[in-house]
């Protein structure tokens, strides 16, 4: 059986030479096979087709029969590795805090290897002796480790 060390070694060759970066590959118990791929600029179709074929092929030739799919990392899906934050610098994030707080702020900066964030958000605050609250832009900065996620915003403006 070919395990998921394998595996990474053939996709990360494959993608080698390429802004194409792996991002997981994760086997189950039944067989069912998951790639999924990021990249500094896009992830086309035909990137996750010749992938997938490549694969295909070291599968077959080591005698595996395993359900296979490759996809690219998504808006949607948490941001794990290191290039994913960096590329998603000045773009918007939904953040969801180790304790269950949300946050959608701006991703401003993000520093290795310590890997911490800043985070820049708009705030409704209320100014001593005024009556009307008045929107302020905050900054926060905050290690990886306080957060349970952080995924691209999706904004349907």
């Amino acid at each position: 059986m070919i395990d998921t060390e394998q595996i990474t070694k053939i996709v990360e060759e494959r993608l080698e030479g390429t802004d194409l970066f792996l991002v997981s590959v994760q086997r189950s118990p039944s067989d069912e096979l998951e790639i999924v791929v990021d990249s500094d600029t896009t992830v086309g179709l035909d990137a996750c087709v010749e992938l997938s074929r490549a694969v295909s092929e070291a599968l077959e030739a080591g005698g595996e029969d395993v359900e296979l799919t490759v996809s690219s990392a998504g808006v949607g899906r948490p941001l794990t590795l290191p290039r994913q934050f960096r590329k998603t610098v000045g773009r918007k994030v939904d953040v969801v805090t180790s304790d269950g707080g949300k946050l959608t702020a701006e991703l401003a900066d993000y520093s290795e290897p310590d890997g911490t964030l800043v985070l820049r958000y708009e705030e409704k605050v209320l100014p001593e002796g005024k009556k009307r609250k008045v929107l302020v832009v905050r900054e926060r900065t905050v290690a990886l480790q306080e957060l349970a996620s952080v995924c691209e915003h999706l904004d349907f403006k």
